[in-house]
């Protein structure tokens, strides 16, 4: 079953199960030929129109993803593929290995405070969407589909079920 977020305010998040067959389609084989033709041509038609809504993908480096320039993508291992590259090549000596660390934190300046805080913040990002599995393509930050490493297909899936919808 996919998860759909609902938000009905900033303050009050809610979750709302949505039946697997809206947002991973195993039904479609069942709708009439026309349904599924015209709900081919809405997602092409608002391909352009999908782009403009705020997309948020969120994986990891062992799931890569297809996404187009602009849509945000969360890497939920990024902070620790920082902290290794700070770790590689420590010396057996922790007070000389703090000094290289320190070191190294320097080097990088704020470029790499700057990496250390996103990744940081992406992870609490996708915790606080409730995100369960990725990758999870998020629309709207009300609609999610999991499992899809094609963006733009799971945003065309997303907007063939909203068109559904009032």
């Amino acid at each position: 079953m996919g998860i759909a977020f609902d938000y009905e305010s900033a303050s009050t998040p809610r979750r709302r199960a949505v039946p697997a067959h809206s947002l991973n389609l195993p039904g479609a084989s069942r709708r009439p030929l026309a349904a599924r033709v015209t709900a081919g041509l809405c997602a092409a038609l608002l391909g352009p129109i999908a782009a403009a809504a705020d997309v948020l993908v969120v994986t990891d480096s062992r799931h890569p993803v297809q996404a187009s320039a602009g849509v945000r993508v969360i890497e939920l291992d990024q902070a620790a593929r920082i902290e290794s590259e700070l770790a590689a090549h420590l010396p057996s000596d922790p007070r000389q290995a703090a000094a290289l660390v320190r070191q190294r934190l320097h080097a990088g300046g704020e470029a790499l405070q700057r990496r250390i805080g996103h990744a940081y913040q992406g992870v609490a990002e996708a915790w606080g969407l409730g995100v369960v599995r990725i990758p999870a393509v998020v629309v709207d930050r009300q609609y999610v589909v999991y499992g899809e490493p094609d963006v733009p297909r799971a945003v065309a899936r997303i907007d063939a079920y909203r068109s559904t919808r009032p």
